[in-house]
């Protein structure tokens, strides 16, 4: 009894709820990877342990980079494993099991409530199970409407069952902002098609700007709720400007490249397209390594701001950004605090958003010098310059957990696969939830010493 008490407290004191979340989906991409192993889930012989690794990894993180041809490659029973790990990686592992607790009638455990308020809620509300099961009816409405139009034009190209499975397929990784396709070129055969890209930009937009937006929508729309917060208001407007300016900008650059021998409404899809999926999804209509440099840096942006918080994407959030933008202002303006629709923004937030973006962008730098270094390119760095374009890349895509790529992926040695996979891992739980996770809990008591300042700027 002393010792299974001992054994008790001693997990009650360690699994604090940032080290659960980041367990449970270490667990589930070993399972996954475990599962790709195995022969029923691949067409011919097996896969290799990093490449069973990297492609559960990159489900369960929602993120899409690929080393094989997930249509050739994996069998049906492989592709539908797949499918379960972005639906379960883009909701959250622990928020299936507290939605399971919910249907059951069962009170939630307090370490799960509270990684589900931090994973959804910008603030905590009593009306959390109303919340959860709003979040399970709303992602099984929006896969469902979006399976339904993809079927629709699926069915003209492939039999019933094909056809409906690819719906299903595509729409579920739409929605999670997985970008996992069975097609070999993606979406690029259809580059001109209204239903598909609508129906993807659709799904992707609504799996990206967080459920409580989502849950507000709805509510605000209901006349249960009056007023949208301001959390909310940011996100719907920071996601628009985001998704216009990127179009505009897309159009402009390519409009002499890649979009110069195609139809007008084929440049204009493309455009909105390649505008909505760098945040976070990486579902492609062009070719991404025949782009200009101007508008692989537009897409590197894009990628590293990502989607909002508390949704299926990945990326520093929109709100990161705006608040970023807004400090900036306000700062120019003279004033010390962040103000936004009569509202100031508390410090902690404002705090909590630069650790953010200097710890992404920290990461980034870490993992692309590796990817660089440990390339073994012997070309002259003349020759090879491109070739740190390319790393870095498929490392912002990695860590926004997007999924687009200038083709490196399957080139990638073993050692790079795991900086990449490492990547992945970080840019879906957080690198500031994965830092807290390997450290100590903060002392309560802390040592206040007198202030004295340093130049700056």
């Amino acid at each position: 009894m002393k010792i299974t008490l001992q054994i008790k407290l001693f997990i009650s004191r360690h699994l604090t709820p940032p080290r659960i979340f980041i367990l449970s989906f270490l667990g589930a991409i070993l399972i996954g990877a475990l599962l790709f192993l195995a022969p029923f889930s691949t067409t011919k012989g097996s896969l290799s342990f990093i490449d069973a690794l990297f492609t559960s990894t990159s489900a369960v993180c929602v993120t899409g980079l690929v080393v094989i041809d997930l249509g050739r490659d994996l069998s049906l029973w492989g592709q539908i494993i797949s499918l379960i790990l972005f639906q379960l990686g883009g909701l959250g592992i622990v928020t299936f099991s507290t939605i399971f607790f919910v249907l059951m009638g069962r009170s939630i455990p307090l370490k799960e409530r509270e990684i589900v308020q931090s994973t959804f809620l910008h603030s905590p509300r009593k009306d959390l199970m109303v919340i959860l099961k709003s979040i399970l009816i709303l992602t099984l409405f929006y896969e469902a409407l979006g399976t339904l139009f993809l079927f629709i034009r699926f069915s003209q190209d492939f039999p019933f069952s094909k056809a409906f499975f690819y719906a299903l397929y595509h729409a579920i990784s739409a929605f999670n902002n997985c970008g996992y396709s069975l097609f070999p070129d993606s979406l690029v055969q259809y580059q001109g098609d209204w239903i598909v890209n609508l129906t993807v930009m659709g799904l992707l937009i609504l799996g990206g700007i967080g459920f409580i937006v989502q849950y507000e929508w709805v509510a605000k729309f209901k006349g249960v709720q009056r007023r949208l917060s301001l959390h909310t208001k940011l996100v719907l407007i920071t996601t628009l400007l985001l998704f216009i300016f990127g179009a505009f900008l897309f159009y402009l650059f390519e409009e002499e490249n890649v979009l110069k021998q195609i139809p007008t409404q084929n440049k204009i899809l493309a455009s909105l397209f390649q505008s909505a999926t760098p945040r976070t999804c990486g579902f492609n209509t062009v070719e991404i390594g025949t782009l200009t440099n101007a508008t692989i840096l537009l897409m590197l942006v894009l990628m590293f701001i990502g989607a909002s918080p508390g949704s299926t994407g990945g990326g520093v959030k929109t709100t990161s950004a705006a608040l970023l933008l807004l400090m900036i202002w306000n700062r120019l303006k003279g004033s010390e605090k962040v103000n936004l629709f009569n509202r100031t923004i508390p410090s902690e937030n404002v705090s909590r958003t630069l650790s953010i973006i200097f710890a992404s962008a920290f990461s980034i730098c870490i993992v692309t010098s590796f990817l660089l270094i440990t390339g073994g390119n012997s070309l002259t760095p003349w020759e090879a310059r491109h070739v740190f374009v390319e790393y870095l890349f498929e490392t912002v895509s990695a860590f926004a957990t997007v999924g687009l790529s200038m083709g490196v992926t399957s080139t990638l040695s073993d050692i790079q696969k795991l900086a990449i996979i490492l990547m992945m891992f970080v840019g879906r739980v957080g690198p500031l939830t994965f830092a807290f996770s390997l450290s100590k809990a903060i002392r309560e008591r802390e040592v206040v010493y007198a202030e004295e300042g340093v130049m700056v700027g």
